[in-house]
């Protein structure tokens, strides 16, 4: 069975706000800072052409595309286009909520009002408090089913990509390949295989008769490929919902971007992907890639592509891009983003004409201690008692500092911000292991008389709660 969207103006593109703003009067010198700020960046706009493609094997993927979203209501200087593709698994629950609700909450962690430059550098922390916050109000419906979210945020030529699990987000620009996410799966990352049992999960292999280990590492229990997802409570807090987010700016020559779940990128490499694809426009590229995947291993799973082609607008050339040179590209740094001392600000660097793709923000840490606090200048441009994740108001003796059980040597302390309310706490310390929760409780119960009574179940000694074909992650 398959699907096919139109391009640009796509009907998947429906759920999820675009708009965020306050009441009030405006001042004249946030009228004239967007004046300016419009007349500077009319000729950074690049023109996007989108197109998408999926094949279903259970109906799990979903997508969403949105080239048109304001920050701020009739103010064109805030325009911006959003894309996401979520790869559910354990039945389509979490893939829906997040597709309808992720982008209000990232509007909703950004402060009101902000200028194009401050909007991009506050834009991180509301990805991680909105990948949270999604995460820990879908979870209050009781439901296990799990979703990767890979979710594009494009204003003018900075591309702000922010992602969970293993679909993949893949640039390619003036002849290079760019990687803008990194697969959250247990057998490639060590440092995410020991954050898990640290915080009391158990990785391993699919046990059978004789001893033997197959298949992928899992977190166990549960059969969890994936190391990071939104959803999934039952298998553990310690599957986080905290995205790694880069953000790069391209030059004047503009891009191709491919994001596609991991039905594509378990068949083809990005250049084989990119190549296959060429000399098409979006959609038909889209097509084409996942007819390529489906044609080299089967319909083995979900296979969606969403293609985007960035042009800009002083660039009188059109796709096809040009042929990609041997080597992977390899991004400048735009700024150090831990360093707030640079000779020059960020709003010179951020209009300037790079003639190579710039990397200016990128953060994996899956800690929110870390990824919720930000230097200044980011830091004043939210407010202290609001609660960073769900966005609450709180009383000054309410907030709980993301520094509340810290260990970290420095000057971070338990008073300092941001703060948490109660239940975003609570949520916290379940990621780190600091609190069991209902669903982890419950299947450890089940994994434990497992083991007591493993002879009972023969082809096994690590239970597996679902048939092979499910194995709880988009295989």
């Amino acid at each position: 069975m398959s699907s096919r969207a139109g391009s640009v103006g796509g009907g998947s593109s429906s759920g999820g706000g675009s708009s965020a703003g306050g009441g009030g009067a405006v001042p004249l010198a946030v009228l004239l800072r967007r004046e300016v700020a419009s007349e500077r960046t009319a000729s950074e706009r690049p023109e996007l052409h989108s197109g998408l493609f999926s094949q279903a094997k259970k109906g799990e993927d979903f997508t969403f595309l949105k080239p048109e979203c304001e920050r701020l209501p009739g103010v064109p200087s805030s325009s911006f286009s959003a894309f996401g593709l979520f790869d559910g698994h354990n039945g389509n629950g979490a893939a829906i909520y997040t597709k309808e609700n992720l982008l209000n909450n990232i509007l909703s962690a950004v402060p009101a009002d902000l200028n194009r430059e401050d909007w991009l550098a506050a834009l991180p922390r509301a990805l991680v408090a909105a990948f949270v916050k999604t995460d820990k109000d879908f979870q209050t419906k009781a439901r296990s089913s799990g979703t990767t979210v890979t979710f594009v945020i494009i204003d003018g030529l900075v591309i702000t990509v922010a992602s969970v699990g293993d679909s993949r987000c893949v640039l390619e620009a003036e002849g290079s390949i760019y990687h803008l996410s990194s697969d959250h799966r247990f057998d490639a990352s060590k440092e995410e295989v020991d954050r898990v049992i640290e915080s009391g999960g158990d990785v391993g292999r699919l046990n059978v008769v004789g001893g033997a280990e197959i298949g992928p590492l899992r977190c166990w229990p549960g059969g969890l490929c994936l190391s990071r997802s939104i959803g999934d409570q039952d298998v553990g807090q310690f599957i986080v919902p905290v995205p790694l987010v880069k953000q790069v700016k391209l030059s004047t020559a503009g891009g191709r971007l491919i994001i596609a779940s991991d039905g594509v990128w378990d068949a083809l490499s990005p250049e084989v992907a990119f190549n296959c694809s060429r000399e098409l426009p979006p959609e038909p590229a889209a097509e084409q890639i996942v007819k390529t995947a489906v044609h080299s291993k089967g319909l083995r799973d979900d296979t969606t592509c969403i293609v985007v082609d960035i042009i800009a607008e002083r660039t009188n050339s059109s796709m096809p891009l040009p042929k990609k040179q041997p080597g992977i590209g390899v991004f400048k740094n735009m700024f150090c983003k831990k360093k707030s001392s640079d000779s020059s600000s960020h709003a010179d660097r951020e209009y300037m004409d790079p003639d190579i793709v710039e990397e200016i923000f990128e953060d994996g840490c899956a800690f929110l201690s870390r990824r919720l606090d930000s230097e200044y200048p980011v830091r004043n441009m939210f407010k202290l008692f609001i609660c960073a994740i769900c966005q609450v108001e709180l009383k000054p003796n309410q907030g709980i500092s993301v520094h509340e059980d810290s260990s970290q040597p420095g000057s971070l302390r338990r008073w300092d911000g941001p703060f948490l309310c109660q239940s975003c706490q609570e949520k916290k310390e379940a990621m780190e292991g600091k609190r069991r929760s209902r669903g982890l409780i419950w299947r450890s119960v089940i994994y434990t008389y497992f083991i007591k009574h493993q002879s009972a179940f023969s082809y096994t000694t690590r239970p597996h709660y679902y048939s092979a074909d499910s194995s709880r992650s988009s295989e």
